[in-house]
């Protein structure tokens, strides 16, 4: 008889997204009248840049061209979009970054769970709380939880395995990841943050790669959203950080950037400096161990879309993304002063695309968001869907159009003005 992953069976009833799609979709079959604005989830709305259009619809031509005819590429992405990544996306930054430790896949969402495949099964794991949920539950599927109930307990060594450990980030804190006071083996950064919309400075960032580095540990940075920092004393990569190429990996995506959500085009730095420990004591070359594992379980991202990615870097390219992100973060701004001026307490959508709410009169999350969507029509993201600390909180996306930014911010502020 076939036997099932229980790991699985210890993910709470409903991932957080579809949650939010079941209430949402119950709203609108009882008010079907209702303009329901989502400001929920972190999709794009505007139109895919046209210098990437029109590359993509090149490289659908080249497909009918038997002399350009295109199959099978190389599972780390062709070189002509690797070497553009690092150039400009690295090496401008005075990272050294090389083209051969880029792998180019079709999202970051998937690599930040996929990486785990050439980890060990007994590392503690220290997330943020609130959290991308994807980087708790895929390590809960993988059987990373600590105990048999799927909790964590307090290590009394550095051989007792601990599973998931969390480190909260709080208005209290100044939404600030604090190194944990024991060793931990993986550790996961998101920033800028989602979803709470806070940066790490240099200086925090240098904490960590001296922490990791003392320890043996390895660092899961998340940069996905790295070009909405207008900060230009905050890092974009990890790896503007002394140190850093010998204890951290990074993941980026064009999703944010250049609206690729649909279109699924991603990359993972592993640099060829970076280590992890044999059951023999052994250093292995975690490289060898990634590009083992894409091209046995990946074929790469399509020609077509990679294509469409190479057209970001152009100097057409450039511009339009530049003005998407614009776009985007002038409606966090409205967000932001339009929320404060309510009396509402308010952080991030800076340096971000996310600004962070905390929930009025006591209210919790969910009641808060039901409240939002019952009286505003307005979709938010309930803050205690992202881990505990974020209970009291609640996210709005600024990906939407200016129409429906500056009407949910009208209904909003005209209900809840403190």
């Amino acid at each position: 008889m076939a036997t099932i992953n229980n790991n699985y069976l210890k993910l709470k009833a409903g991932y957080l997204f579809p949650e939010i799609a079941r209430r949402v979709n119950a709203f609108a079959e009882a008010n079907p009248d209702a303009k329901i604005i989502r400001l929920g989830i972190g999709d794009v709305t505007e139109p895919l840049p046209a210098a990437c259009r029109t590359a993509m619809i090149k490289a659908v031509e080249d497909m009918g061209d038997r002399d350009s005819f295109k199959g099978y590429g190389p599972e780390q992405g062709y070189a002509w979009l690797r070497e553009k990544i690092a150039a400009r996306d690295f090496q401008a930054r005075g990272c050294e970054v090389d083209a051969s430790e880029i792998f180019v896949s079709d999202g970051s969402k998937c690599d930040c769970g996929n990486i785990l495949d050439i980890f060990g099964d007994r590392n503690t794991i220290a997330v943020t709380d609130p959290v991308y949920p994807v980087y708790v539950d895929t390590n809960v599927m993988a059987g990373h939880t600590g105990d048999a109930n799927g909790g964590t307990h307090p290590a009394r060594n550095r051989g007792e395995y601990e599973g998931l450990i969390y480190l909260p980030i709080t208005a209290e804190n100044n939404f600030t990841a604090q190194i944990p006071s024991q060793p931990v083996d993986l550790i996961y950064l998101c920033f800028p943050n989602n979803p709470t919309g806070s940066t790490a400075t240099r200086e925090h960032l240098q904490a960590w790669v001296d922490y990791a580095r003392a320890n043996g540990s390895i660092i899961f940075f998340d940069a996905a959203y790295e070009a909405f920092i207008t900060d230009p004393n905050i890092p974009h990569s990890i790896y503007e950080i002394e140190g850093a190429r010998e204890c951290a990996i990074e993941f980026r995506s064009f999703s944010k950037n250049a609206g690729f959500t649909g279109t699924r085009c991603a990359l993972t730095v592993v640099p060829k400096t970076l280590t992890g420990k044999a059951a023999d004591g052994s250093d292995v070359e975690l490289w060898k161990l990634w590009n083992r594992r894409q091209s046995t379980k990946f074929n790469g991202v399509s020609y077509i879309v990679q294509r469409g990615a190479e057209a970001v870097y152009s100097e057409e390219g450039q511009t339009q993304v530049k003005a998407l992100i614009d776009f985007y973060m002038e409606n966090a701004r409205i967000i932001r002063e339009k929320l404060t001026a309510a009396g509402l307490a308010v952080y991030g959508g800076v340096n971000a695309p996310y600004v962070w709410v905390k929930t009025p009169s006591g209210l919790s999350s969910w009641d808060f968001f039901d409240r939002l969507l019952s009286t505003c029509n307005v979709v938010g993201t309930p803050g205690s869907g992202f881990g505990a600390a974020g209970e009291g909180y609640f996210r709005i996306s600024a990906f939407n159009s200016r129409e429906n930014v500056e009407e949910a911010m009208q209904r909003i502020t005209a209900k809840f003005k403190m």
